[in-house]
């Protein structure tokens, strides 16, 4: 017996209890019911996308199923679950896409844009750098500097060549000669750590200083040390204008005396004068393919070119250096000489005949003149823009430093003609740039959706396949990669995602700091970093290191 009070006590406790176990058996099920169901199968799903595969194969309808970095499945639509599914109906999937002439230097603008936005916003996922001689920075041997890297992170797969100039300046300055015997076996050596160490081969610039100084047996010895490691030579050719056959036999003789593939980087014809030789150019690389030998293209898709203002001046020049330059330019005889041969380059090279097509990009000294003409600088002097005052201007740049120029000195015609070649590959030649900063050349923003809208979608010139296969597939296994550039279950999770109607290069030689339109979503090593068009900033990528041959 419970007196009344006691009573209320144990109906309120039974009650109290009963909540409690109510709730919890509420809650058990509710547990046991989301076990009951089936797992996500993937951490990332892409529905319904048009994939091209990148291996220059028709595109097919299908899903692609992602875990962590890889690709792990790519079936017909179907219910599969995942953590996260992004709808790509009415979007072109593609590997994400590979540039194998990027300038990854100087290394403060490497770290400081380690997150790569304006190259992952084409949809690159993969970049080379230390291409034209350059290798990777100085001060650093090859294994240090990728260990270094691979600390700060990067937002974007990245690779490197070893760089002959930067070799060869080590061992012997800027000294006009061959190398004695002894030079030649400390750079052949350095060539061969730099392979054993991750290189995927080795670069020239043999328009610039020191490469231009070397001779050919030079660079036949060095590629040799390449070869045996399984990698590749690239070369900025000692010419791209008047001696552009001679400069390209010189390159396709090193890869038959080293046997070794060569790809002939940014191929042009520079000059008025030069202008349709691209007609010959290709036949020679045609020809000695036939022959056997691995002659490779890349190009990026624009009729003007980026580089130092000195390359208006004879490479003699600049021998022995900045010091040597201003003492030649002090004697008149000398400097009427220098003046005299500038004029030819402006006439017949990089010039194009006519001061308004050489365009400033970065001038540190004289910030102002960026984005402006040598034409506007001479006015701007109160001088007449006349061939001669050109002459004396781009001494008087140089003496103060330098500057990057953009030379507007190739035909079209020349440009389509080299894209639609099959040996030739897309690469931007571009350098990692931020709005706001310098007046860069506009293939560093709009390199490969100008080829996708401008040459594809809106000229024709390409299928959507030829060119994606230019972007990806192509330029991965030239370069030896094995685990990317190709949409196939087993590859890493590197992929673009963009719209074929709206995909478009908005940079432009006036306004170049603008993101091109139509990305919508790009995938590094399975990650998202442009979602919806939207940059996230994750540095996803990895520091890539060529696996040699024993």
């Amino acid at each position: 017996m419970y007196c009344g009070y006691c009573r209320l006590l144990y109906l309120d406790a039974k009650s109290i209890t009963m909540s409690i176990l109510f709730r919890f058996f509420l809650c058990l099920s509710v547990v046991l019911f989301w076990n009951c169901q089936p797992d996500a199968e993937y951490d990332l799903l892409i529905r319904n996308g048009t994939l091209y595969d990148g291996l220059g194969g028709p595109p097919q309808k299908a899903d692609i199923g992602l875990i962590q970095d890889q690709i792990v499945s790519i079936s017909a639509p179907s219910k599969a679950t995942a953590k996260e599914v992004i709808d790509a109906t009415g979007k072109f999937v593609a590997p994400g896409f590979i540039d194998i002439h990027t300038h990854l230097d100087p290394l403060d603008n490497l770290i400081r844009l380690s997150d790569a936005e304006s190259q992952i916003r084409q949809g690159v996922t993969t970049s080379f750098g230390g291409p034209d001689g350059r290798g990777v920075p100085p001060g650093f041997g090859f294994k240090q500097f990728l260990d270094s890297l691979e600390k700060v992170g990067v937002g974007i797969n990245v690779g490197f060549l070893a760089g002959h100039n930067k070799i060869r300046k080590a061992v012997m300055q800027l000294e006009k000669r061959s190398p004695t015997p002894s030079e030649l076996d400390q750079m052949q050596q350095q060539v061969a750590q730099a392979m054993e160490e991750g290189a995927f081969g080795i670069s020239t610039g043999l328009k610039y200083l020191p490469g231009n100084f070397s001779e050919t047996d030079e660079l036949i010895a060095l590629s040799q040390e390449v070869a045996k490691k399984g990698g590749i030579y690239t070369s900025h050719l000692r010419d791209e204008g008047l001696a552009i056959i001679p400069a390209m036999q010189e390159a396709i003789e090193i890869a038959k005396m080293a046997q070794l593939p060569v790809i002939l980087t940014h191929h042009k014809v520079i000059g008025k004068p030069m202008w349709g030789q691209s007609v010959t150019t290709l036949a020679l690389v045609d020809s000695a393919r036939q022959k056997g030998l691995k002659i490779f293209l890349d190009q990026y898709p624009y009729n003007a070119s980026h580089t130092g203002i000195s390359v208006l001046i004879p490479t003699w020049a600049r021998a022995g250096g900045q010091e040597a330059f201003l003492k030649r330019i002090a004697d008149p005889k000398t400097k009427a000489k220098i003046e005299k041969q500038i004029i030819f380059n402006i006439l017949n090279d990089r010039g194009g005949d006519d001061l308004r097509r050489i365009q400033f990009s970065r001038v540190a000294w004289k910030p102002e003149l960026e984005g402006r003409t040598l034409y506007d600088w001479a006015i701007d002097r109160g001088m007449k823009p006349s061939l001669a005052n050109g002459a004396q201007l781009v001494i008087e740049a140089q003496s103060n430093g330098g500057a990057g120029c953009i030379f507007h000195a190739m035909d079209e015609a020349d440009v389509e003609r080299i894209m639609q070649h099959p040996m030739t590959m897309i690469a931007s030649d571009g350098r990692l740039s931020e709005p706001g900063v310098g007046h860069p050349h506009p293939r560093a923003y709009g390199t490969f959706p100008r080829v996708l809208g401008r040459y594809v979608r809106d000229k024709k010139l390409l299928s959507w396949e030829q060119a994606i296969h230019k972007m990806t597939g192509f330029p991965a296994k030239t370069m030896g990669l094995t685990d990317r550039g190709v949409l196939k279950v087993g590859m890493k999770a590197d992929i673009a995602i963009f719209d074929p109607n709206t995909v478009l290069d908005n940079a432009t030689f006036t306004k170049p700091h603008q993101y091109p339109s139509g990305i919508e979503y790009v995938i590094v090593n399975g990650k998202l970093v442009v979602v919806q068009g939207v940059f996230t900033s994750v540095k996803a990528g990895k520091v890539l290191r060529k696996k040699v041959l024993p």
